[in-house]
């Protein structure tokens, strides 16, 4: 009876190659140990007969797992999903599988990730942001666990980091809307509680507009979830506490969809009557309608940057950047203009 995938050993290969098990071992685990011929030979068996090596015997061979972690607040924002796509793409160059972990924002949820990730081997762990509790990366640093932080330039305890500055990059669209007249401005933000992007990118706004003699009064500033329907609410209570408001300044796209959304549908025009200004330029901004004004951020490069910044940390590269800047720009589209005379 012919055995199935699942069943096939590497004596089955060894046997119907005619070479030793640990011919066709190093064939898999170390490649350029063998000729051409003897390798094309094997892997032409292995796929014939359909065999699948034991990851967990070649990690205890190779004492490595070939496996990095990545752990990002969420997989519901598009922004996540393209860098972890790009993240993984750029891993698997280098013989990298990656395991993603979630955390809905909680620090001590991420703790938990972490260690898992642990307890599966990974090499090294990619980081979204620095709101991680400190004893956690005491932990990676304590074990000598390679690690990055993406989506921000700041990196506690001396570590590694590859993003952008938010607070500078939001100032990007605060500028767009002064130069355009705005005096009476709002802000629909993430939860800024354990998220040091969302806080960091109200206190850009709140900064620059000191600069230039515009005080904004805690009523103008809402926090929510990043989901559609809590936008909506959002620029609700803002506009309600103040109707002179003249520009809307979100921490990110899908913000600004809500408040657009709730917007047109109060029948207040954009941005004839509202300007609303977004972050992270997500694919669905440029097609809106009107267009969103967004803040773009180089999501790809970033990840990918952060990816071969932590394999040349597994492969103990010296002299590594300890950080690495990701571009950001302003996008100016539709959903924003002149300030209305009132």
């Amino acid at each position: 009876m012919k055995k199935n995938s699942g069943s096939i050993t590497i004596n089955d290969v060894a046997t119907a190659a005619k070479v030793s098990t640990a011919t066709v071992s190093r064939t898999l685990n170390r490649p350029d140990t063998v000729s051409a011929a003897l390798k094309e030979k094997i892997n032409s068996v292995i796929k014939r007969l359909g065999y699948i090596p034991n990851a967990g015997a070649r990690s205890l061979m190779l004492k490595r797992s070939g496996t990095i972690g990545a752990i990002v607040p969420t997989l519901d924002n598009a922004i996540f999903a393209q860098g972890l796509s790009e993240f993984q793409k750029q891993l698997n160059q280098s013989g990298y599988q990656l395991l993603v972990a979630n955390t809905n924002y909680d620090p001590k949820v991420e703790s938990t990730q972490i260690n898992n990730l642990l307890a599966r081997g990974v090499e090294g762990i990619a980081l979204f942001g620095t709101s991680q509790e400190r004893d956690a990366l005491k932990l990676l640093k304590n074990r000598a666990i390679p690690y990055i932080h993406v989506g921000s330039l700041s990196a506690p305890l001396n570590g590694f980091a590859s993003g952008f500055d938010n607070k500078e990059a939001i100032k990007l669209g605060v500028q767009h809307l002064l130069s355009l007249g705005h005096k009476h401005f709002g802000i629909l933000s993430g939860i800024t509680t354990k998220n040091d992007r969302a806080r960091d990118r109200v206190d850009g706004v709140i900064e620059l507009l000191k600069e230039n003699r515009i005080f904004l009064k805690p009523t103008a500033i809402v926090e929510c979830h990043y989901e559609l329907q809590e936008a909506r609410l959002g620029l609700k209570k803002i506009l309600l506490r103040d109707p002179k408001i003249t520009a809307i300044i979100c921490g990110q796209d899908v913000l600004a969809l809500g408040a657009l959304l709730e917007a047109q549908k109060q029948g207040i025009k954009i941005p004839k009557d509202l300007s609303i200004i977004g972050f992270d330029d997500l694919e669905i901004s440029r097609h809106l309608l009107p267009s969103l004004s967004t803040i773009h951020i180089d999501a790809i490069g970033m990840w990918a940057q952060a990816a071969n910044h932590l394999v040349s940390q597994i492969n103990k590269v010296s002299h590594l950047p300890k950080k690495i800047t990701t571009s950001v720009n302003l996008v100016i589209r539709d959903s924003t203009s002149f300030a209305p005379k009132r």
